[in-house]
């Protein structure tokens, strides 16, 4: 089989290698001329572990190649993807399907005959509708289907390739024949896969990122409550978790949920749910939440520091919004680092893969760092934003021997409060009870 796949963003670029692996001849298609050099000459442009060993090995074997020439690449496909990007449009929150709707009429110019098109891009529900209008205007013999993507950056291949299910959204029998022959491996292996109407397939994907956003807002909550009681949110969430009805996952505490998905899903959700009078108070809710909790991160600092930041050097490990990707979106950090630096604090940072990012959205009196402990020399406090391993087993006496102060405020509760009480620092965590030894 052939397919094109429309826009080598983060959703496109794995989506596309991960057919090619499959077997299925792939080409990807972006109008950004420098990417797709970029690409051919072996240089990935995001940072997502295995992607670029997998990319070079099917383009190797000759299953994936890369081009800015939509025309060539969709004629005599079986099916074309569309996984281009849908950001929240500014003011009122929906999500700009201007990429979406530019790539369906560029694609029905030309088509030369029967294909599958796919939205794979995150889109609100009746896009599927809309898309089958401009295309079919005139080509009508396509169909168009609905076909989520459920990738969890960091950890995209294996998701791929296996996943808890595989999301199809059509009503034609012509359109689930060729989707069954794209994902013919996963079935080999017994995976879900779930045929609906396309508006349901649609909601699908909002209404699981959604619920996931919730989760994570709602154990937030229950750990600022656990920190006025004097209760362990850790033993909050495995008691719980252990619940078949509720799951373990998603119920660990931190500074609210960012990335490319649940904020930009949730606030569109939102907007489609009002459109539709059918408003979704929870998810509402969920989105204001969130967002408070962001803008409050830099008052848990600098009551850390003694309620003043002016003067305080604070050092901050973790930038992007999870680790083991560069994604800047969204992160907790682009609340917290410009608030430290508006409160005259002096703000040393440093990310395993997020730095270029960083620098283009943080302020410029950021210091960034060459590694951890550079960042933490002679600094008043200690913030750990992102869970990357690397800051899981720091050498704590080298850390207190290089701070002015020994303060860490844990953000993502990656250390136990008893040891580093037993270890002389002042720590701060998040929904935990911290041992009076530790201040």
């Amino acid at each position: 089989m052939r397919i094109a796949m429309i826009g080598t963003g983060y959703v496109g670029l794995v989506s596309g290698t991960c057919f090619s692996e499959f077997g299925v001849d792939v080409i990807c298609v972006d109008k950004d001329e420098s990417k797709i050099e970029r690409l051919k000459a072996g240089e990935i442009p995001i940072f997502e572990p295995g992607l670029d060993a997998l990319v070079a090995s099917n383009v190797k074997a000759g299953r994936l190649s890369f081009t800015t020439d939509l025309t060539s690449a969709v004629r005599g496909a079986d099916a074309v993807f569309i996984a281009v990007g849908t950001p929240s449009r500014r003011g009122d929150g929906h999500a700009d399907l201007s990429y979406v709707y530019a790539a369906a009429e560029e694609i029905a110019h030309a088509l030369d005959d029967y294909a599958v098109v796919v939205t794979k891009s995150t889109v609100p529900v009746g896009t599927g509708r809309e898309v089958e209008a401009i295309i079919r205007k005139i080509r009508p013999d396509v169909d168009v289907v609905s076909n989520p993507e459920f990738l969890r950056e960091g950890s995209a291949i294996n998701d791929f390739m296996r996943p808890d299910r595989v999301v199809i959204g059509t009503e034609s029998e012509r359109a689930r024949e060729v989707m069954r022959q794209l994902y013919r491996v996963l079935y080999l292996i017994e995976t879900p896969i779930v045929f609906t109407s396309r508006e349901t397939s649609e909601l699908i994907k909002y209404a699981g990122n959604a619920f996931l956003a919730m989760k994570i807002t709602f154990i937030n909550e229950i750990a600022d409550l656990c920190e006025a009681v004097g209760a362990d949110v850790h033993d909050v969430s495995r008691g719980i978790g252990l619940d078949g009805r509720i799951g373990k996952k998603f119920l660990h505490p931190g500074p609210g949920y960012g990335g490319s998905c649940f904020p930009k899903d949730t606030l569109a959700l939102v907007r489609t749910a009002r459109d539709y009078e059918s408003p979704m108070r929870l998810i509402e809710t969920t989105v204001e939440v969130n967002d408070t909790r962001k803008k409050a991160l830099a008052g848990r600092v600098a009551a850390a520091v003694g309620g003043v930041l002016s003067g305080k050097r604070i050092a901050v490990l973790g930038l992007t919004f999870k680790p083991n990707t560069d994604d800047m979106r969204d992160s907790p950090s682009l609340d917290l680092v410009p608030a430290l630096v508006a409160g005259g604090a002096t703000v040393a940072a440093f990310d395993p893969e997020g730095t270029d990012e960083a620098k283009k959205l943080l302020p410029d009196a950021v210091i960034y760092a060459e590694d951890a402990y550079d960042a933490m020399e002679g600094a008043d406090a200690l913030v750990i934003v992102t869970e990357w391993n690397a800051f899981r087993s720091l050498d704590l006496d080298r850390v207190k021997s290089l701070m002015k102060a020994p303060v860490v405020v844990d953000l993502r509760n990656i250390y136990e409060p008893k040891t580093m009480a037993e270890e002389g620092f002042v720590y701060s965590c998040v929904g935990r009870a911290v041992p009076k030894e530790a201040g």
